[in-house]
């Protein structure tokens, strides 16, 4: 476990972020793919997924801490209604000052979590994306927006219906096949959707228009 007391007093609880990047883009995953969404992606996570396709920024001490007013004023200088953070493990840090800041501008807040720490700041929607080896706190499960299961192999679809029986009923449910497995995995997901049909699919359509 990364060290979050230390993190948040060099923060400044939430004043200061360790940023990987930020950059305006259309979201490619989950219920709001295909909105134009400004990502802020912060540095730092000890979930340790091994299909990770962002490794680069576990380490938070390789990311400088960026004042979140500079962070939300670049957010402002874009048309974007909305503001999606990510990581790394968004949730390692204090986020209301960041949440306030972008409700301030009126930009909507999005996050994208494993649920493993507990949330702060104000969401307007909440991506929750559980992980065998740090699974949810139990508390998540009753405010995510959406559930979104990443599926590496038919096994995974046990875990999804898991965690798919702790969630509200107005959850929307997604799986959402491991890149690399795309091509084997898809047909098993397909084919599961069409007999569960509670569950959608979500497709990286980022990688396939090659946008961030």
């Amino acid at each position: 476990m990364l060290n979050i007391e230390t993190n948040i007093n060099l923060l400044q609880n939430g004043k200061l972020l360790p940023l990987v990047e930020d950059f305006y883009t259309i979201q490619g995953e989950g219920f709001h793919s295909g909105k134009p969404a400004y990502f802020i992606r912060l540095g730092g996570c000890d979930i340790g997924c091994r299909w990770c396709d962002a490794k680069f920024t576990w380490n938070p001490k390789s990311f400088p801490p960026v004042d979140v007013k500079i962070i939300v004023e670049r957010a402002t200088s874009f048309p974007a209604q909305a503001a999606v953070i990510t990581g790394g493990e968004p949730t390692l840090y204090p986020l209301d000052i960041l949440c306030g800041e972008l409700k301030s501008k009126n930009i909507q807040t999005f996050i994208e979590t494993s649920g493993a720490y507990p949330l702060t700041g104000i969401w307007d929607w909440i991506c929750l994306s559980p992980k065998r080896q740090q699974p949810p706190l139990d508390k998540i499960f009753t405010q995510a927006n959406e559930l979104k299961v990443i599926i590496e192999n038919a096994a995974d679809l046990e875990w999804a219906e898991t965690n798919a029986a702790k969630v509200t009923n107005e959850c929307m449910l997604f799986l959402q096949s491991e890149w690399s497995r795309y091509s084997k995995i898809t047909p098993i997901i397909v084919e599961y959707a069409k007999q569960n049909p509670k569950w959608n699919i979500s497709i990286q359509t980022h990688k396939f228009m090659n946008i961030p």
